[in-house]
C-alpha cells in the first residue's frame, strides 16, 4: 500500500477519534453548567355546564374574550322556576299561619262558648235528675197506679243521656282550655321547615340558572348556542386558565440529581428565540416514562425519562397551549440556592 495514502487516512481517522470523544464528555461541552430540556406549554382547561336542564336563554361571551372570577357567562331560561318558587312561597306562607293557630292556643271566646256549653248540658242533667224524682215520688204515692212503670224507665234514660252529653261537654271544654296538643304544634313546624327547605331548593335551581365564571381565564370554545337544551352532560363553555402556566418537559435519569424544586429557568420559543420568560422548576415526577413522541429531544424517544414541570410567569401572556418551548437552566448558578415552592 502506498505509505502516501496511508498516512492522510489514518490522521483523518485519527481526528474522528478525537473529535467523537470529545463532544461526547464534559470537555467537549460549550456549557457543562447547563441543561436544555424541551417541552411543551401546559395550560389548565375547565368545562363549564348548567346544573340543570333548560333552555339556554343568553350567551355573553364568545371565543378569545377575557373573563374574570364571578363574571356572568350564559343564562337559561327562568319562567317555569320562577313560578314554582312562587308557589312554594305562597304554600310556606300557609303553613305558617297554620303554626301561628296553633301556637297562639284557644280564643276567649271559644273557651267562653265551651264553658256554656258545659252549663248547659248540666242544666239538662239537673232537669233529667228532677223529673225522675217526681215520678218515682208520685208511683210511691199511689202505690205504682199513678205513675206507669215505662214513664219511669224513659225518665232515667233521659238522666242517663244527659248524664252522658254533660261529660262528653266536660272534657271538650277542657281541651279548649288546654290548646292545641305539642305534638300537633311540633308537626306544624317541621311543615313549616319543610315548606322552607323547597322555597331554598327552587331559589337555588334559579341562582345556577346563572353560568358565572369561576376563575379569571380565557374563554377557548362556545359549545352551545341560545335556544340549546343544557344539561349538566353537556358543556357550554370551555375556558383556559391562562394563569399559572407551566411547561412540561422530561429530563433523563442521569440528569436527574441535578434538579430540584424552585430552580430558576428561563423559557424560550421558536418564535421568540431571543426573548425568554423567567419560570421556576415547580414539580418532578417519582415515575420514569417513556418520552412522548411529541417531544423533541436529541435523546432517543424510547428512553426512560423523568417528567418535569416549570410554572412560567408569562405576564406579557406570549404562550399558548401546546406551543413548543426550550427550557433553559443554569445549573452552576443554582447549585445551593434551590428552594421549595
Amino acid at each position: 500500500m502506498n505509505p502516501k495514502i496511508v498516512l492522510p487516512v489514518a490522521i483523518v481517522a485519527a481526528c474522528a477519534a478525537g473529535a467523537l470523544w470529545y463532544w461526547n464528555t464534559d470537555a467537549g461541552n460549550a456549557h457543562p453548567d447547563q441543561l436544555t430540556l424541551y417541552g411543551n406549554v401546559d395550560i389548565r382547561q375547565v368545562s363549564l355546564a348548567f346544573n340543570g336542564s333548560e333552555r339556554i336563554a343568553d350567551i355573553k361571551v364568545r371565543e378569545g374574550d377575557k373573563v374574570h372570577a364571578g363574571d356572568v357567562l350564559a343564562t337559561l331560561d327562568t319562567s317555569t322556576a320562577t313560578l314554582r318558587l312562587q308557589q312554594a312561597q305562597a304554600q310556606q306562607a300557609i303553613q305558617e299561619q297554620s303554626l301561628a293557630r296553633l301556637q297562639a292556643g284557644s280564643r276567649p271566646e271559644e273557651i267562653a262558648r265551651a264553658r256554656a256549653n258545659l252549663v248547659a248540658a248540666e242544666t239538662d242533667v239537673a232537669l233529667a235528675s228532677k223529673q225522675l224524682h217526681r215520678l218515682k215520688e208520685a208511683s210511691d204515692q199511689s202505690s205504682g197506679k199513678g205513675v206507669s212503670q215505662l214513664d219511669i224507665d224513659n225518665a232515667a234514660a233521659r238522666l242517663d243521656v244527659a248524664q252522658a252529653q254533660a261529660e262528653s261537654v266536660r272534657k271538650s271544654t277542657r281541651l279548649v282550655e288546654l290548646g292545641p296538643r305539642k305534638e300537633d304544634i311540633a308537626l306544624a313546624e317541621k311543615q313549616v321547615a319543610l315548606a322552607k327547605v323547597e322555597q331554598s331548593l327552587i331559589q337555588r335551581q334559579l341562582d345556577e340558572s346563572t353560568l358565572r365564571a369561576p376563575v379569571d381565564a380565557e374563554v377557548r370554545a362556545r359549545l352551545l348556542e341560545p335556544g340549546d337544551m343544557a344539561s349538566p352532560q353537556r358543556p357550554v363553555l370551555t375556558l383556559a386558565i391562562t394563569q399559572p402556566k407551566w411547561v412540561r418537559a422530561y429530563v433523563e435519569e442521569s440528569r436527574l440529581g441535578q434538579l430540584q424544586p424552585g430552580m430558576a429557568a428561563s423559557v424560550s420559543t421558536d418564535s421568540a428565540p431571543d426573548q425568554t420568560i423567567p419560570a421556576k422548576l415547580g414539580y418532578i415526577s417519582s415515575v420514569a416514562e417513556f418520552t412522548p413522541k411529541s417531544v423533541q429531544t436529541p435523546e432517543l424517544r424510547t428512553s426512560l425519562v423523568y417528567e418535569v414541570r416549570f410554572m412560567v410567569q408569562d405576564a406579557q401572556n406570549r404562550l399558548r397551549l401546546g406551543m413548543p418551548a426550550t427550557v433553559h437552566l443554569s445549573l452552576q448558578h443554582d447549585a445551593g440556592k434551590a428552594t421549595k415552592p
